[in-house]
Protein backbone atom coordinates (compact mmCIF):
# COMPACT_ATOMS: atom_id res chain seq x y z
CA UNK A 1 0.00 0.00 0.00
CA UNK A 2 2.98 2.27 1.23
CA UNK A 3 4.48 1.54 -2.34
CA UNK A 4 1.10 2.44 -4.35
CA UNK A 5 1.36 5.73 -2.52
CA UNK A 6 4.53 6.87 -3.31
CA UNK A 7 4.53 5.39 -7.55
CA UNK A 8 0.83 8.04 -7.05
CA UNK A 9 2.63 11.10 -5.79
CA UNK A 10 5.67 10.13 -7.86
CA UNK A 11 3.21 10.18 -10.82
CA UNK A 12 1.41 13.40 -9.77
CA UNK A 13 4.96 15.13 -9.29
CA UNK A 14 5.97 13.86 -12.45
CA UNK A 15 2.72 14.98 -14.59
CA UNK A 16 3.14 18.57 -12.47
CA UNK A 17 6.76 19.18 -13.86
CA UNK A 18 5.59 18.09 -17.35
CA UNK A 19 2.75 20.04 -17.73
CA UNK A 20 5.24 23.34 -16.46
CA UNK A 21 7.61 22.60 -19.22
CA UNK A 22 4.93 22.42 -21.57
CA UNK A 23 3.37 26.41 -20.25
CA UNK A 24 4.66 29.34 -22.26
CA UNK A 25 7.91 30.42 -21.32
CA UNK A 26 8.74 34.22 -20.60
CA UNK A 27 8.51 36.10 -24.01
CA UNK A 28 11.81 36.54 -25.80
CA UNK A 29 13.64 39.26 -24.75
CA UNK A 30 13.57 42.12 -27.92
CA UNK A 31 16.31 43.62 -26.91
CA UNK A 32 20.48 42.18 -27.26
CA UNK A 33 23.84 43.40 -26.22
CA UNK A 34 24.42 45.65 -29.80
CA UNK A 35 20.80 46.56 -30.54
CA UNK A 36 20.83 49.42 -32.15
CA UNK A 37 16.91 50.27 -30.94
CA UNK A 38 14.73 49.12 -28.24
CA UNK A 39 11.61 47.55 -29.23
CA UNK A 40 8.39 46.12 -28.01
CA UNK A 41 6.94 42.48 -29.43
CA UNK A 42 3.93 42.09 -30.24
CA UNK A 43 1.77 39.84 -28.46
CA UNK A 44 1.24 36.87 -31.34
CA UNK A 45 2.40 36.97 -34.68
CA UNK A 46 0.13 35.68 -37.64
CA UNK A 47 1.12 32.24 -39.41
CA UNK A 48 2.80 33.36 -42.07
CA UNK A 49 4.62 36.32 -39.46
CA UNK A 50 5.94 32.84 -37.30
CA UNK A 51 7.31 31.58 -40.32
CA UNK A 52 8.99 34.85 -41.49
CA UNK A 53 10.42 34.90 -37.78
CA UNK A 54 12.17 31.50 -38.25
CA UNK A 55 13.63 32.15 -41.68
CA UNK A 56 15.06 35.60 -40.30
CA UNK A 57 16.82 33.99 -37.79
CA UNK A 58 18.35 31.70 -39.83
CA UNK A 59 19.30 34.19 -42.80
CA UNK A 60 18.66 37.80 -41.74
CA UNK A 61 19.32 38.21 -37.51
CA UNK A 62 23.36 37.30 -38.24
CA UNK A 63 23.44 40.86 -39.42
CA UNK A 64 20.28 42.82 -38.49
CA UNK A 65 20.02 40.95 -35.13
CA UNK A 66 17.16 39.50 -33.36
CA UNK A 67 13.80 40.66 -33.78
CA UNK A 68 15.31 42.84 -36.59
CA UNK A 69 16.79 45.11 -34.15
CA UNK A 70 19.97 45.55 -35.75
CA UNK A 71 23.69 45.12 -34.53
CA UNK A 72 26.06 47.97 -33.87
CA UNK A 73 28.88 47.48 -36.21
CA UNK A 74 27.20 45.37 -38.54
CA UNK A 75 23.53 46.62 -40.04
CA UNK A 76 20.70 48.74 -39.10
CA UNK A 77 17.66 47.63 -37.41
CA UNK A 78 14.76 47.42 -39.67
CA UNK A 79 12.01 48.31 -36.78
CA UNK A 80 12.86 51.36 -37.76
CA UNK A 81 10.60 54.42 -39.21
CA UNK A 82 13.23 54.15 -42.70
CA UNK A 83 11.73 50.89 -42.86
CA UNK A 84 8.70 51.84 -43.01
CA UNK A 85 6.19 50.68 -45.90
CA UNK A 86 6.12 54.00 -47.65
CA UNK A 87 9.64 54.43 -47.58
CA UNK A 88 10.48 50.89 -48.29
CA UNK A 89 7.60 48.88 -49.63
CA UNK A 90 7.82 45.42 -49.95
CA UNK A 91 9.45 45.25 -53.35
CA UNK A 92 12.48 46.75 -51.55
CA UNK A 93 12.93 44.38 -49.54
CA UNK A 94 12.91 41.53 -51.66
CA UNK A 95 15.26 43.24 -54.41
CA UNK A 96 17.51 43.55 -50.97
CA UNK A 97 18.21 40.29 -51.14
CA UNK A 98 17.85 39.31 -54.61
CA UNK A 99 20.39 41.90 -55.71
CA UNK A 100 21.74 43.07 -52.23
CA UNK A 101 22.02 47.15 -51.63
CA UNK A 102 24.73 49.88 -51.80
CA UNK A 103 25.04 51.87 -48.23
CA UNK A 104 22.40 54.50 -48.72
CA UNK A 105 21.01 55.44 -45.69
CA UNK A 106 23.26 53.91 -42.91
CA UNK A 107 27.36 53.54 -42.78
CA UNK A 108 27.28 49.49 -42.49
CA UNK A 109 28.81 49.35 -45.82
CA UNK A 110 26.75 47.57 -49.06
CA UNK A 111 24.53 44.22 -48.58
CA UNK A 112 25.13 41.61 -50.16
CA UNK A 113 22.84 39.19 -52.12
CA UNK A 114 21.18 36.74 -49.84
CA UNK A 115 21.33 33.03 -51.71
CA UNK A 116 18.72 30.64 -50.38
CA UNK A 117 15.76 32.40 -50.11
CA UNK A 118 13.03 32.62 -52.76
CA UNK A 119 10.39 35.35 -52.87
CA UNK A 120 7.86 33.61 -51.01
CA UNK A 121 10.83 32.94 -48.12
CA UNK A 122 10.64 37.11 -48.30
CA UNK A 123 7.33 37.51 -48.57
CA UNK A 124 6.98 35.43 -44.96
CA UNK A 125 10.13 37.21 -43.81
CA UNK A 126 8.46 40.84 -44.36
CA UNK A 127 5.21 39.77 -42.74
CA UNK A 128 7.39 39.16 -40.12
CA UNK A 129 9.21 42.66 -40.09
CA UNK A 130 6.20 44.14 -40.40
CA UNK A 131 4.12 42.77 -37.80
CA UNK A 132 7.07 43.62 -35.68
CA UNK A 133 6.79 47.44 -36.96
CA UNK A 134 3.33 47.68 -36.21
CA UNK A 135 4.01 46.53 -32.98
CA UNK A 136 6.31 49.39 -32.59
CA UNK A 137 4.01 52.55 -34.16
CA UNK A 138 5.89 51.87 -37.46
CA UNK A 139 2.98 51.65 -40.18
Amino acid sequence: MKKQIWWGAAAVVGLGVGGWALLPQEKEPAQVADALVDISLPASLTTSAQVGKTMFEAKCAACHGINAVGRNGAAPPLVHKIYEPSHHGNESFQRAVAMGVKSHHWRFGNMRPIEGLTRGDVTQIVAYIRELQRANGIN
